[in-house]
């Protein structure tokens, strides 16, 4: 894993688009390059039932209904290597109609809050968030967004 440092947007920015990606009005505008981290990491990725071009590139035989939601909700797993399915050598296979989830996944969450994804065996994912360098990492926005998380915590 190459541990040369990243650099990114400022944090309003971030957090502007962001919020733009969580709200369905783009998708997260990550510079993941080669990285597919989070595509090996055994997580589940969620699928509404209204992401209907999404589910007409995925097999049916790799989804299962999600638990806890309504009917409809799936869930694509991962497999024996915590490898999503959808991976392949060079990418995703599905990426132009890739999941919701994947369309809003971006690792700068964790340098931003200071949250630790090795913490729940995610290493990683880990590895590429410290990567991460914000523009303003020392301006008043990050004073005001760690003094806010420890306020939380």
């Amino acid at each position: 894993m190459d541990d040369e440092p990243l650099d990114t947007t400022t944090l309003p920015a971030w957090l502007d688009a962001m919020g733009a990606a969580l709200r369905g009005d783009a998708d997260a505008d990550v510079a993941c390059g080669t990285c597919t981290a989070c595509c090996r990491s055994r997580q589940f990725v969620h699928v509404a039932p209204d992401e209907t071009d999404t589910l007409a590139h995925l097999p049916t035989e790799l989804l299962v209904p999600a638990p806890g939601l309504p009917a409809g909700h799936r869930i694509l797993g991962y497999d024996a290597d915590g490898r999503c399915p959808m991976l392949g050598a060079h990418g995703c296979t599905i990426y132009d109609h890739r999941p919701r989830t994947c369309r809003t996944y971006d690792c700068r969450v964790f340098a931003a809050t200071g949250l630790d994804p090795t913490a729940d065996g995610k290493p990683a994912i880990g590895d590429q968030a410290r990567r991460w360098r914000f523009a303003d990492a020392d301006s008043d926005a990050h004073r005001a967004l760690a003094a806010e998380l420890a306020a939380a915590a």
